[in-house]
């Protein structure tokens, strides 16, 4: 069974949300990558991608993912991403936790600065938190 792809905007502050939901796969990679790119013309350089309403992500969503990294890297710009965790302890992986799943697995999720949340994700960060944009 496909789930449609969607990707939406969103607003906070300084910060561009891009809330995704649906597969990320070779077919619709391709509509995420173009939304990140606009909003880096569109001069921002504060990013949250939203992932917790993803049920699936093949390797072109990693390399999406990645290439937004490098992208917002290169602009000295900041990358967050939102992933639930797993919770099959709790009865259940949660939605959108089956990226985070990818990521650990293929061992790039430290690359990513990860957050539970939209509000968590847009808060100011304190300057001794690791910038995983450096590495």
């Amino acid at each position: 069974m496909a789930v449609a792809f969607e990707v939406t905007d969103g607003g906070h502050g300084e910060w561009a949300v891009l809330h995704v939901s649906g597969e990320m796969d070779l077919v619709t990679s391709p509509v995420l990558r173009q939304r990140v790119h606009e909003a880096v013309a569109d001069g921002r350089r504060s990013l949250v991608l939203d992932l917790s309403g993803v049920v699936f992500c093949d390797s072109s969503g990693v390399g999406v993912l990645i290439a937004t990294r490098r992208l917002m890297r290169s602009c000295r710009g900041h990358l967050r991403l939102i992933l639930p965790a797993d919770g099959r302890a709790g009865g259940g992986p949660a939605e959108g936790a089956h990226v985070n799943r990818v990521l650990a697995a293929l061992g790039v999720r430290r690359l990513f600065d990860v957050h539970p949340d939209v509000p968590s994700a847009v808060a100011p960060e304190s300057d001794d938190e690791a910038d995983p944009l450096s590495a």
